[in-house]
Formats: C-alpha cells, sequence, structure tokens
C-alpha cells in the first residue's frame, strides 16, 4: 500500500512538472488555463483525485507570480498633464491690425525693391483688401435700406426728387420762422464806408429784411454813412457791450429782446438764401438736428 501512495506520488510530481514546461513553451494563455483546471491531486487507493483549494497550492505555494496570471498586476496610473493654456483669442481688431501692417510692408519692399515678385505680391493683397472693401459697402447699403432706423437720408434725403421736395418744405418753414422772428429778434449790421464788402452786402441784408419785416440797426464802424443804410449810428461801443471781439465788417448779429442776448449770424458778403438759412438755423433748430 505505500509503495502504491509513493509510486502515486511520483506520478504527480511528473505530472506538474510537465504541465509546467508546457505552459512556459504555450505563453500566459495556457499558463492561465491550466493555472484554473490542473491543481495537485490527491491519491486514494492509487487514484488521483482533484484536491480542494488547488487554486492556492497552485499560486499561493508555488509562488508563480503575474506571469502565470495567479497575481493580477496593478494599473499604472496615469501622470497627470498640465493642461496648456489656452492662447488668447484673437480680436477683430487686432486683425485688422495685422493686415494693415502686412499691405504697409509689402508696398514698401515693392517701392524699395521693385521687383516684378514684390510689385505683383502688393497687388493681389491690395486687390483682396478692395474686394474686402467693396463686400462692408455692400453689406452696409443692403443694412440700411431694409432698417430705416439707419437710413440718415429719410431725415436728409440726397436724392434728386426727395432732396428738391425737402428744401421746398424746408423753404417753406424758413419763410413762415423769418416772418415771425421781428417779434422777439433785431438786427444789428456793422459796416464801414471805405469796405468794399460791405458796399456789395447793404442791399442783399435790406432786401431780406424788408421781405420779412425785420429792423436793422445798421451801426458804421468808421462813423461814414451807408448809400443802403441812411438811418445809422456811429460805433460806440456795441461790440463790445454785446461780447463781441472781431472788428471785421460786414458783421451781422441778431440780438434776441428776451434773453438779451446777442447771435452772431456771420461776416463778409453772405447770399440772401444762405443768410436766411443761417438765421432759420441758429434760431429754429437744435445743434445736430440737421446732420
Amino acid at each position: 500500500m505505500i509503495d502504491r501512495v509513493g509510486a502515486g506520488r511520483s506520478r504527480l510530481r511528473v505530472a506538474l512538472i510537465a504541465a509546467a514546461l508546457a505552459m512556459l513553451a504555450s505563453g500566459p494563455a495556457m499558463a492561465q488555463s491550466v493555472a484554473v483546471s490542473t491543481a495537485p491531486a490527491a491519491t486514494t487507493g492509487g487514484l488521483i483525485e482533484e484536491p480542494t483549494g488547488g487554486s492556492d497550492f497552485y499560486c499561493a505555494e508555488r509562488k508563480l507570480g503575474t506571469w502565470f496570471y495567479c497575481t493580477k498586476p496593478k494599473p499604472k496610473v496615469a501622470e497627470a498633464v498640465p493642461a496648456a493654456p489656452a492662447a488668447p483669442s484673437e480680436t477683430a481688431a487686432q486683425r485688422l491690425e495685422k493686415v494693415t501692417a502686412e499691405l504697409r510692408e509689402l508696398k514698401a519692399k515693392a517701392i524699395l525693391e521693385p521687383s516684378t515678385e514684390n510689385i505683383t505680391a502688393f497687388i493681389q493683397f491690395q486687390r483682396q483688401q478692395l474686394d474686402r472693401a467693396s463686400m462692408f459697402s455692400d453689406v452696409w447699403q443692403r443694412a440700411v435700406w431694409q432698417n430705416p432706423d439707419l437710413d440718415y437720408t429719410l431725415q436728409r434725403p440726397v436724392g434728386t426728387v426727395a432732396k428738391a421736395q425737402w428744401l421746398s418744405t424746408r423753404k417753406a418753414d424758413e419763410d413762415r420762422s423769418l416772418n415771425r422772428l421781428g417779434e422777439r429778434y433785431g438786427i444789428f449790421y456793422f459796416f464801414a464806408q471805405s469796405c468794399g464788402a460791405c458796399n456789395v452786402f447793404s442791399p442783399i441784408l435790406k432786401s431780406v429784411a424788408d421781405s420779412h419785416g425785420l429792423h436793422v440797426m445798421a451801426i458804421s464802424t468808421d462813423g461814414g454813412p451807408s448809400d443802403v443804410f441812411t438811418r445809422y449810428s456811429v460805433d460806440s461801443g456795441q461790440r463790445e457791450r454785446m461780447g463781441l471781439t472781431s472788428k471785421a465788417t460786414p458783421a451781422v448779429v441778431l440780438f434776441d429782446t428776451v434773453t438779451h442776448r446777442a447771435v452772431p449770424i456771420g461776416y463778409g458778403v453772405i447770399a440772401a438764401d444762405e443768410l436766411m438759412d443761417r438765421i432759420y438755423t441758429l434760431t429754429q433748430t437744435k445743434p445736430g438736428s440737421d446732420y
């Protein structure tokens, strides 16, 4: 009986050595399969039986390690790679500055080194920017057409038909305003007998004043008379009292009898239409409303 048990153990040892050699030859997969299915057997009456806890015997006692899938390999911890700082986004203004700088550089190079290549490069790049400008202008015009709030020509027309209608309406408003202007304003007219421009402008001013019932106070700066304004006064400091510093003649100044404020209209020869337009603008409109 003892001999049979010893013979069984010898056969078991030989079988294990053969299994280990086979696993080394066939690789890890075979080793894993054998590790699961092959375990040291116990002999009972000369028969080989599957022992309990075979995997413990195969892996723990023999210490075969990771190669035979007895010990799970520890996963490597990936080192945290710091994220690269995001590049600041380029603004539209910066992009436009680059285009301008490149255009200037190509132009300068074409002038200083006028080769065919340099001039061609400048012309091509310039043409690209002209196309871009044309696109901008086209889209601008389309946006203005489709949005009346952006269309300044509705306030100040530039088209022939619309402009004629606007000027007609404006002229009617001017006439009505000038006809009532004498109720509040008077005109101071500074002239000189020796002033050639005064001889030209005096009849123009008198025509405008007479047609709209405006009172004109003529002031002679040199004491000489006027052929047009026969009733005049000699300058005795009226300009200084009104806060006017210019000594130029001819000079037209409105005086507001309500606020006692002087409103200079202009100096030199002024056409009748322009004179009326200035008076209307300075007395009836707010700054910026016409533009």
